[in-house]
């Protein structure tokens, strides 16, 4: 079944690989996302590296060709292309790209590669790039200096319009999607008013501190000490490792209650709390204990009446209100997301759980194609076909 799916999924990616001005990369879905996103093509990166290891360099290489003077990578790089478009070009404020991020998957996509061919000029390459990428992150994204980074539009979890973010939005539970992106699309606008500038925004408009992105930022942190070190950057070694520890403090500090991590809004740091996939991303950066994993596998992933579906894993827990099995990211499976929780049971030695999330994303595949998500209660594809996020089941090893 896997080999036939390799097979398969080499076909489409050479279909969704683009060149443009000496840039090579890879778009989501070539009728429904024809452009180039910063955590697809870090997931793309990733997939690469054990398929076409230069593929998976240049993916990189053309994200970072549109980093921006202060350090952000944006979440969206236009390219000129000459696809049927459907996707709504946004007004961000800036010709070519979005100003906005997303989460900073970067460091372990390159990491991933350098494990494969152990070629340490790809490492002095980009790490000038990283470090100031998450330095920027660092910096600009925490103006309290509480240590936990924030987000200034839920476009930049990657989970557009997960009910996360209801609440700081000012949505109830159960709304529509036009009502969502139009709430987005005017902190676009905000954003613009600010001139960009990343803590005025979040202070008066949107700031959330949410638990992927930090969980994410805490990994990646971590491997990028690794670089600095292999690179003989000790100062620098120290220094991110550090800054890692420093977020799982602030985490248990302000998002830990009730044996589970919460994402927390506005200046008060107020609690959000809805069960999403969200609460299991700590264990991609092991910031649970062992018991404390324990007690999160059993009581929440392995509830048949929350996350224990029939195909896993929903991406919302079924008792939340908000709850739709069809909506994006308020409940159906994504792949990319079994695969941060594929990993994270992995490093606590879920080995057997792992596999059965492996091959419930192995039955979704085979049997509705590479959709962008599914219907954990029927196993239907929804969303773009040809998507991308579907290769990850070849890192599932």
């Amino acid at each position: 079944m896997l080999k036939k799916l390799t097979n398969e999924y080499q076909k489409l990616l050479l279909n969704n690989r683009r060149q443009t001005d000496g840039f090579s990369y890879t778009i989501p879905s070539p009728d429904t996302y024809p452009y180039q996103w910063l955590w697809d093509s870090c997931f793309h990166a990733i997939i690469l590296s054990g398929l076409n290891i230069e593929d998976a360099k240049a993916e990189i290489l053309s994200l970072l060709s549109q980093q921006f003077q202060n350090g952000m990578i944006p979440h969206m790089i236009y390219w000129e292309n000459h696809e049927k478009v459907t996707f709504p070009k946004i007004q961000w404020g800036k010709d070519v790209t979005s100003t906005i991020t997303q989460p900073p998957m970067i460091a372990y996509a390159i990491w991933q590669i350098f494990q494969k061919d152990k070629e340490v000029d790809f490492l002095k390459n980009t790490y000038r790039h990283l470090y100031h990428f998450y330095r920027y992150l660092l910096n600009e994204r925490d103006p309290h200096e509480k240590h936990l980074i924030g987000i200034m539009n839920p476009d930049e979890s990657g989970e557009d319009n997960s009910p996360r973010f209801d609440l700081p939005l000012g949505l109830p539970p159960q709304h529509t999607f036009e009502e969502n992106i139009q709430k987005r699309l005017n902190l676009v606008a905000q954003n613009i008013e600010c001139k960009f500038d990343a803590p005025f925004c979040m202070r008066n408009f949107f700031w959330v501190k949410d638990v992927p992105f930090n969980a994410i930022m805490v990994e990646n942190l971590r491997i990028l000490s690794q670089i600095a070190s292999k690179l003989d950057f000790g100062e620098d070694a120290s220094f991110f490792a550090a800054e890692a520890e420093k977020i799982v403090l602030a985490m248990r500090k302000y998002m830990f209650e009730d044996n589970l991590f919460w994402p927390t809004f506005g200046e008060n740091y107020q609690k959000i709390k809805i069960k999403t996939w969200a609460i299991f991303a700590p264990l991609f950066a092991q910031i649970l204990t062992k018991k404390e994993a324990e007690d999160l596998v059993e009581k929440h992933l392995l509830n048949p009446r929350e996350f224990w579906t029939e195909y896993k894993i929903p991406t919302v827990s079924i008792d939340e209100p908000s709850f739709d099995p069809k909506s994006l990211w308020r409940g159906p499976v994504w792949i990319g997301t079994n695969w941060f929780i594929y990993k994270g049971l992995k490093n606590y030695g879920f080995l057997e759980i792992a596999q059965q999330i492996k091959d419930s994303s192995l039955k979704l595949l085979s049997n509705s194609g590479f959709r962008e998500y599914f219907n954990p209660q029927t196993g239907e594809g929804l969303g773009a076909k040809n998507f991308t996020w579907g290769g990850l089941i070849l890192d599932m090893d």
